[in-house]
């Protein structure tokens, strides 16, 4: 089990924006910010697991997935960070590997894959 994970961002502001609008279907918000330093946490209760840090190496072709407890927030995740200025990149649905793995892709504004994926039944 981790702490806390995210990646480096080449800017903060439209990331920040990114991700604020891609989890908000899933109920993540920003818990902590120091926007003078380019760094945020996102988390769905009291503490960020979530963070972006603007700083260099940038990070590019990570893969992060977020746990959603119905199949629904995943496609509101996907429209979200669709409209947010992600890139498909994969649409909602059930996935080959496994017959309950329901999970969609979008490539953040720096090409990380961001997920959301529900494994209950559908």
């Amino acid at each position: 089990m981790f702490d806390h994970v995210g990646p480096n961002v080449r800017d903060y502001a439209r990331s920040r924006a990114f991700y604020e609008a891609a989890l908000a279907p899933l109920g993540w918000k920003v818990l902590a910010e120091w926007p003078e330093h380019g760094v945020c946490g996102f988390g769905d209760a009291e503490h960020p697991v979530f963070w972006l840090h603007q700083r260099e190496p940038y990070t590019t072709g990570v893969h992060v997935a977020f746990t959603c407890d119905d199949r629904e927030t995943v496609d509101s995740f996907h429209a979200a960070a669709l409209a947010a200025g992600g890139t498909d990149n994969g649409p909602p649905g059930l996935r080959w590997y496994h017959e309950n793995y329901y999970g969609a892709f979008v490539l953040d504004p720096d090409g990380n894959n961001i997920e959301a994926v529900c494994h209950a039944p559908g």
